[in-house]
């Protein structure tokens, strides 16, 4: 994280937990419908959450390892490196999980997730102000 924003780092490593909210810099121009790459059928923007959006936003839920000065140690990252962090929250189970009923298109798919890797649709754009320097 840049060093003056570092005084907002104060307690954080209280949290296993924190939400990432990022700008995906290297999406594609938005379409509001989509093909994801977990399925052969397009679907509606809110109904998937691939980087092409209206909105660029992303969110990431990752594990936080430690914390030295200004730089903060995650894990269970799913985002690309160089990624512009636009904000950052403590993860707290009482307010964050929800009971869930169903999961949509992606019920029949989920099962890829493990396996399921970039497929290439990233292409720069213009950037947002950042938190942190470039890592790339």
């Amino acid at each position: 994280m840049f060093p003056e924003y570092a005084e907002g780092l104060m307690d954080i490593e209280g949290f296993s937990h924190i939400i990432l909210i990022y700008h995906f810099h290297l999406s594609r121009k938005p379409s509001l419908k989509v093909k994801p790459f977990m399925d052969d059928k397009a679907h509606g923007v809110f109904a998937m959450r691939g980087p092409s959006r209206p909105n660029p936003i992303g969110i990431s839920v990752v594990r936080l390892v430690k914390v030295e000065g200004n730089v903060l140690h995650v894990q269970d990252v799913d985002i690309v490196d160089g990624t512009p962090v636009l904000d950052i929250k403590p993860y707290v189970p009482e307010f964050d999980i929800r009971p869930v009923e169903k999961t949509g298109w992606l019920e029949k798919n989920v099962h890829k997730l493990p396996a399921s890797k970039d497929d290439g649709r990233f292409t720069k754009s213009q950037e947002p102000p950042r938190l942190f320097p470039k890592t790339s």
